[in-house]
């Protein structure tokens, strides 16, 4: 079920060349059937700011703090760690939390200059800030580890569908799809966006309606 649910999904929206990253005019750039970004350290870095910056809200408002923060050419870890508290909290507004999400940026910018290499999950985990989904979307994302994201969406659209019962921890949930998928980065990309994707169409609303999965009810086995 799992996979029948991705592929209708792909049908239905095609690539969606997640993570988009910031061009030299600001501007975020998708990247669809091109799964070799992120190309540098400075994007991969940049990928760990929009993890922490789209924690709680969506990433259209996530996108407008990780802007603000390139504009004013701090966008890099040094600056971040040097950058007043408050100045730094007044570029990342937008995003919401944002006192909580600076004292975050600043703690992931001190481990990303330490950092040697793939950071392993549990050093993640270890950061102040950094859940489940955010080490996920980092290593996933920026480093190209096989690592499945839980978000919100995910829960509300195998909840509905009666795929899971709702009262499942974030590692039941990743279990499942892992489980059920081949363990592939680029298939494990494509299906967390399309799931965002999906769940920005049909599942703001707490009564959802969704006519693309309508046909998907029932046990996963």
């Amino acid at each position: 079920m799992i996979k029948m649910i991705y592929e209708k999904l792909f049908s239905a929206y095609g690539e969606q060349g997640w993570w988009p990253l910031l061009d030299e005019k600001f501007k975020l750039s998708y990247h669809p059937g091109d799964y070799s970004p992120p190309n540098s350290r400075r994007e991969i870095f940049e990928v760990w700011v929009g993890s922490i910056l789209a924690q709680n809200t969506t990433w259209k408002v996530a996108s407008r703090a990780l802007i603000n923060l390139a504009k004013a050419g701090a966008l890099n870890p040094y600056s971040i760690i040097e950058m007043d508290h408050s100045k730094l909290s007044e570029l990342i507004k937008p995003a919401v939390f944002l006192n909580q999400k600076a004292q975050y940026l600043k703690e992931i910018s001190k481990f990303f200059i330490s950092l040697k290499g793939v950071p392993r999950r549990d050093e993640l985990l270890s950061i102040k800030g950094v859940g489940d989904e955010t080490a996920d979307t980092i290593l996933l994302y920026a480093y190209k580890v096989p690592e499945f994201i839980v978000d919100s969406y995910t829960r509300r659209i195998l909840k509905k569908f009666k795929l899971i019962k709702g009262d499942e921890n974030y590692m039941e949930i990743k279990k499942l799809f892992e489980d059920s998928l081949p363990s592939d980065y680029k298939i494990f990309q494509e299906y967390h966006a399309l799931l965002v994707e999906h769940g920005k169409r049909y599942y703001r609303s707490k009564s959802p309606r969704d006519p693309l999965l309508s046909d998907f009810h029932g046990d996963i086995h």
